[in-house]
């Protein structure tokens, strides 16, 4: 794994095409964010991960599912509600963000990386990392042919589905110093229905 000069963890996600897109993480700007992103990589939740949404022009999102996978089914606080002495850091081509699902909280795990400036994101949808190299890979997935999904249970979504698999390999961490603590997560046990399609 290539890494920048930085005290920060670093991540990579390695391709099954053999890229990789590696992430500076950022706890000073979304620490709960970063210790469940953390938490997934350790408990292999993105591993053999096959990406579920990409929407040309706006965004790709790694999974709208949980991955499949019973780790990755949770859900934590709304980082800035939590933290609300933290300044929300803007979404733009090169970040690293993670979902969520409006009253029930933001998503334990589902990240997705903005292919466009996104003001409508700011301080809901937290920016936990920065790319430090792959952005050429999410041009081209950008670009892969995709076929629609119309069995969502949410209304007004756009998901597409990249018709050839697009594979994650696996993500290896590199934790520079950090020591993460367990995410903070939601107390009711309300998850999203396309968890469970």
């Amino acid at each position: 794994m290539s890494t920048n000069q930085t005290n920060n963890p670093i991540a990579a996600m390695h391709m099954a095409n053999g890229s990789e897109i590696a992430i500076e993480l950022l706890p000073e700007a979304a620490p709960n964010t970063v210790n469940s992103f953390i938490y997934a990589v350790q408990h292999k939740v993105y591993d053999n991960h096959a990406i579920e949404r990409i929407v040309p022009g706006s965004w790709i999102d790694l999974s709208y599912t949980a991955f499949g996978k019973e780790a990755a089914r949770y859900l934590i606080p709304w980082e800035f509600e939590q933290n609300p002495h933290l300044k929300p850091l803007p979404s733009h081509p090169g970040c690293v963000c993670m979902g969520g699902y409006d009253e029930l909280g933001e998503a334990g795990c589902e990240v997705f990386f903005p292919l466009r400036d996104c003001p409508e994101h700011l301080g809901k949808y937290p920016v936990f990392g920065k790319l430090l190299h792959g952005m050429e890979e999410l041009y081209r997935l950008e670009k892969v042919l995709t076929r629609p999904v119309t069995d969502y249970p949410i209304g007004g979504i756009e998901i597409n589905k990249p018709v050839k698999p697009e594979i994650i390999d696996y993500v290896s961490l590199e934790l520079n110093g950090y020591v993460p603590k367990p995410p903070i997560r939601v107390s009711h046990n309300t998850l999203p229905g396309c968890w469970f399609t």
